[in-house]
């Protein structure tokens, strides 16, 4: 990407959508609605690619179109609820038991992230499994430094309160955080 004005199509793609997927994959938990909503990031990135002042700026402006995108389809859909999908946040040394117990609390958090209001969703994905630093979020999110900070402590305690309500954690004998899902008595 020599300049803004040599952008082509390919170039956002080749750069752009495999990572943008798997976020987009993370908000919808659905690989065919990630797969739309991919599409129509990258179409609205060459659409509004002459608005694009530095080429700096491109990862967060994807993101940021990503986001918007993913946040309508969510609101649109009013989805709470989502299909399993092929991301694996599974350490890949677990197998066996252990494997097992990972597996079965990273489906237990990853429902309750579902629930989340799309933005709460937004944001701790970015953030806490994406990896983005409070200002990128905040940049991708279009809010400011200090609303992308409340935004994720929010969505982190609701995260927080959802996982106490729904489940007992201890610790196992080789001092591994486990957890056991609270019964309904």
């Amino acid at each position: 990407m020599a300049n803004d004005t040599e952008l082509t199509f390919e170039d956002l793609a080749l750069k752009f959508s495999k990572p943008l997927l798997r976020y987009l994959t993370r908000m919808t938990r659905n690989s065919a609605d990630a797969d739309d909503l991919l599409q129509e990031t990258l179409i609205r990135m060459v659409s509004e690619l002459p608005k694009l002042r530095s080429s700096e700026a491109v990862k967060g402006w994807a993101y940021k179109i990503a986001t918007n995108a993913a946040i309508d389809f969510l609101r649109k859909k009013k989805k709470t609820q989502f299909e399993d999908f092929d991301d694996d946040f599974t350490d890949s040394d677990s197998d066996g038991e252990d494997g097992f117990i990972v597996d079965e609390m990273n489906d237990c958090i990853r429902a309750v992230i579902d629930r989340l209001p799309p933005d709460y969703r937004a944001a701790i994905i970015l953030s806490d499994l994406q990896g983005q630093s409070v200002a990128e979020t905040a940049q991708i999110m279009d809010i400011s430094i200090g609303a992308a900070k409340v935004r994720i402590h929010r969505a982190r305690k609701r995260l927080k309160e959802s996982l106490n309500k729904k489940c007992d954690f201890y610790r196992s004998a080789d001092s591994n955080l486990r957890c056991k899902e609270k019964s309904d008595r």
